[in-house]
């Protein structure tokens, strides 16, 4: 049974930075595909960052440059860094993992970026 743990969500100004955390338990975690998504009010959930378990990352151009998925596997943990945080970037945010047809969701952490 996997347990998620995800923590870091909060209020920051915009141009701000916050640090995003998912730590996943009773997986072999080095095996998974990680995700951040992120669900704004009335929008579809979308993917923010990727990382594979060889440590391919992807990003969507609205976050390029901006964001920076990493994975620590002695850890069990993803991070997101993100940097120069917009307004439009307010949204619930959820970590994903996925190995063929196993998945799991975090249970979601807030980010709220306004002045």
């Amino acid at each position: 049974q996997v347990q998620v743990v995800e923590s870091g969500g909060g209020l920051v100004q915009p141009g701000g930075s916050l640090r995003l955390s998912c730590a996943a338990s009773g997986i072999i975690f080095s095996m998974y595909d990680m995700g951040w998504y992120r669900q704004a009010p009335g929008k579809q959930r979308e993917l923010v960052a990727s990382i594979t378990s060889s440590n391919n990352t992807r990003y969507p151009d609205s976050v390029k440059g901006r964001f920076t998925i990493a994975r620590d596997n002695a850890k069990n943990t993803v991070t997101l860094q993100m940097n120069s945080l917009k307004p439009e970037d307010t949204a619930v945010y959820y970590c994903n993992g996925r190995r063929g047809s196993r998945q799991f969701w975090g249970q979601g952490t807030q980010v709220s970026v306004s002045s």
